[in-house]
C-alpha cells in the first residue's frame, strides 16, 4: 500500500545549499508546511516539509508548461503576498518582477502563479476555481422537488407564528418544483397532537416526506419543559419507526418576539429551511435506495 510521495529537489549550488536550505525553510513554515524529520551528512543535508496531500501526475507528449513543483493552495492572494514579501528581501525590486509572475487564470479552471526560488527551485503555487474542488465524493440530496409529495402539519395554537412558518414552507416547496396538489396541509389543536398526526400521515404512505410546524413559548411553569421533550421524541419515534423522513420545524422560544424573529423577520423563517430539508431528505433516501430498486 502507498503511503506517501516525496519529491526530491535540489535548491542550490554546494556553495551556497546551506543559506538557500535556511531561507526556503523558513519561506515554507510560514505558507504552513510542517516540517518533516531532515537529516545530514558530511557533504549534504536534506529538509522534509510535509503537506496534507500529495498526488504524482504523469504526462505523455510535450510536457505541460508549468513547473515540475506544483502546490495546491487556498487563498492564492495571500500565499502570493507572502511569496514576494520573503523575495524582496532576497532580491532587488526589479529582479523580484522577473522571478514572480502574477496570478493568472488557467486553461484548466484554475489560478496559478509561479516564483523562482533559487537558480534551481521554479515552483507554482495554484487555486481551483471550482468550489467543489477538493470535496470528498458523497451522496447528497438535490433541491427539487419535483413528483414528490408533502404533508405540512401546523398547529390552530399560536397562529401569528405558525402561519408565517406555514407560508414559508409552502413557500419553499413551490419554488423548488413541488406540485399543489401534491401538498396536503393538516391543521391540529396545538404541539402536543402533532406527533400524532405525523404518524398517522406517514403510515399511510402517501407522503415522501412530513414537516411538522409549530411554536412552543416559555410560560411560568415547566409546562413547556414537558410539552417540548414530548414533541420532539413523538417526531423522532415516527421518523425512526415509519422511514419516513419528518423535518422539524417547532419554535421553542422564550418570548414572542424571539419566535417572530425565526419566523421570518430577522433570523430568517424556520418553516422554509424545514420545507428545505424535507426535500433534500426525499432526493437522498431516493438515491440510496437506487441501486436496490434497480437490482430488482
Amino acid at each position: 500500500m502507498i503511503k506517501g510521495i516525496t519529491l526530491v529537489h535540489s535548491v542550490a549550488s554546494a556553495d551556497a545549499r546551506s543559506l538557500a536550505m535556511d531561507r526556503l525553510g523558513s519561506l515554507f513554515e510560514t505558507l504552513g508546511f510542517e516540517s518533516g524529520k531532515g537529516w545530514q551528512d558530511d557533504q549534504r543535508r536534506g529538509a522534509a516539509f510535509l503537506a496534507p496531500l500529495g498526488n504524482i501526475e504523469l504526462v505523455t507528449g510535450r510536457t505541460p508548461a508549468v513547473p515540475p513543483l506544483l502546490i495546491e493552495v487556498t487563498q492564492l492572494d495571500h500565499v502570493h503576498t507572502a511569496v514576494q514579501q520573503w523575495m524582496l528581501t532576497e532580491h532587488r525590486t526589479e529582479e523580484v518582477e522577473t522571478l514572480l509572475s502574477a496570478p493568472e487564470l488557467t486553461h484548466w479552471n484554475s489560478r496559478l502563479f509561479t516564483a523562482q526560488l533559487t537558480s534551481e527551485l521554479r515552483v507554482g503555487f495554484w487555486q481551483s476555481e471550482n468550489p467543489l474542488h477538493g470535496r470528498p465524493l458523497a451522496i447528497e440530496g438535490d433541491l427539487d422537488a419535483h413528483g414528490m409529495r408533502f404533508a405540512i402539519i401546523t398547529t390552530r395554537w399560536n397562529t401569528v407564528i405558525t402561519d408565517r412558518l406555514l407560508q414559508g414552507s409552502l413557500d419553499a416547496l413551490y419554488r423548488s418544483g413541488a406540485a399543489k396538489q401534491d401538498v396536503e396541509i393538516v391543521r391540529v389543536p396545538g404541539a402536543w397532537e402533532i406527533p400524532n398526526a405525523a404518524r398517522t400521515l406517514a403510515e399511510s404512505k402517501k407522503f415522501d416526506a412530513i414537516v411538522t410546524l409549530g411554536c412552543l413559548l416559555r410560560g411560568e411553569t415547566a409546562h413547556y419543559e414537558a410539552i417540548y421533550t414530548e414533541v420532539a421524541r413523538g417526531i423522532g419515534q415516527s421518523q425512526q419507526e415509519t422511514g419516513v423522513p419528518h423535518a422539524f420545524g417547532v419554535l421553542t422560544c422564550e418570548t414572542l418576539e424571539q419566535a417572530l424573529d425565526r419566523a421570518g423577520l430577522k433570523a430568517g423563517n424556520k418553516g422554509f429551511e424545514a420545507a428545505i430539508a424535507a426535500i433534500e431528505m426525499v432526493s437522498i433516501q431516493r438515491k440510496l435506495r437506487a441501486p436496490d430498486q434497480a437490482a430488482s
